[in-house]
């Protein structure tokens, strides 16, 4: 006798290795889904954390007195938080000069005027800052900006005194002035490698001892923060004690894709960022993930 399987257990067996089929393509297409969100989080994780902190390394070295809040047609100071909503949307400052004052065996700016020497002189518009390289901080500059600051006539850099009260205008985002001896300053390198020179048309009323050099205005800009899927864009190497502006004079620099909230806020000296970034859907999973962070700068 011959032994086989008769075709009921056949159909049978088939329809059980189709239900068993069923149930693993399932479970394999849900995670294959699952795989897919995970690796979509925590890359937009990690894309929304390297972009905040991209933006705090610059904002470590901001003049705390010029960052501005800006939105199209006006700007405020951001320390003016009751006036200051979300429809700036804009983050713009000054930053000093870092990369120049890290000279060696001396700074190439000290951060100081010597108020007791002959060379400085209000006057005349000389400062000396001993203990600075001024020659070597200005090759510095010169490379960072690509030629556009060598801290000669035309080219100047900016000086800022240290902590003192200052209009937001005179750090030059509105008219550019100088009358209360609190603006920035247009300085170029003096007679020798520790005197700086004034450049303003009109000189300050005062001389104080500690100040900033700076090279380079910097700005943070979404694309259009009116539609959830915006660019958010870093411009730098621009100088607005010299007239200039980001939109027409500075160097742009993509920090992120796909942006669906950009948030800053100033509480006393403190500096609060917010992110949200999404996939755009690339996954094809569903809807747009989002992954939102926050940031603290001192």
């Amino acid at each position: 006798m011959r032994k086989a399987f008769t075709m009921l257990e056949l159909v049978m067996v088939m329809v059980v290795l189709g239900i068993v089929a069923s149930i693993g393509a399932d479970i394999i297409a849900s995670m294959y889904t699952s795989y897919l969100r995970t690796r979509t989080v925590n890359r937009l994780e990690s894309q929304t954390e390297i972009t905040l902190e991209q933006i705090a390394k610059r904002l470590q070295y901001r003049i705390k007195e010029s960052v501005i809040a800006r939105k199209t047609g006006d700007f405020k100071a951001l320390a003016d938080s009751l006036n200051v909503n979300s429809t700036y949307d804009i983050l713009e400052w000054i930053g000093y000069s870092n990369e120049s004052l890290l000279g060696t065996p001396i700074p190439g700016w000290s951060g100081f005027i010597d108020l007791d020497s002959n060379e400085t002189n209000r006057t005349s518009g000389t400062l000396k800052t001993s203990e600075s390289n001024l020659t070597e901080a200005a090759l510095t500059i010169n490379a960072l900006t690509d030629s556009a600051i060598d801290m000669t006539t035309g080219k100047e850099a900016a000086l800022i005194f240290k902590g003192q009260p200052s209009n937001i205008n005179d750090f030059g985002w509105g008219n550019i002035t100088n009358t209360d001896g609190t603006s920035t300053l247009k300085v170029k390198v003096g007679t020798t490698d520790d005197t700086l020179v004034i450049s303003n048309d009109t000189l300050p009323t005062e001389i104080f001892e500690q100040y900033y050099l700076a090279h380079s205005a910097y700005a943070i800009v979404p694309s259009d923060t009116n539609s959830t899927d915006f660019n958010l864009t870093l411009y730098y190497n621009y100088q607005p004690w010299l007239g200039q502006d980001y939109n027409t004079s500075g160097s742009p620099a993509l920090l992120a894709e796909h942006a669906s909230l950009f948030r800053f806020k100033q509480d006393e000296s403190i500096l609060r960022l917010k992110l949200c970034l999404h996939d755009a859907n690339q996954t094809g999973v569903g809807d747009f993930i989002v992954v939102c962070k926050e940031k603290v700068v001192y």
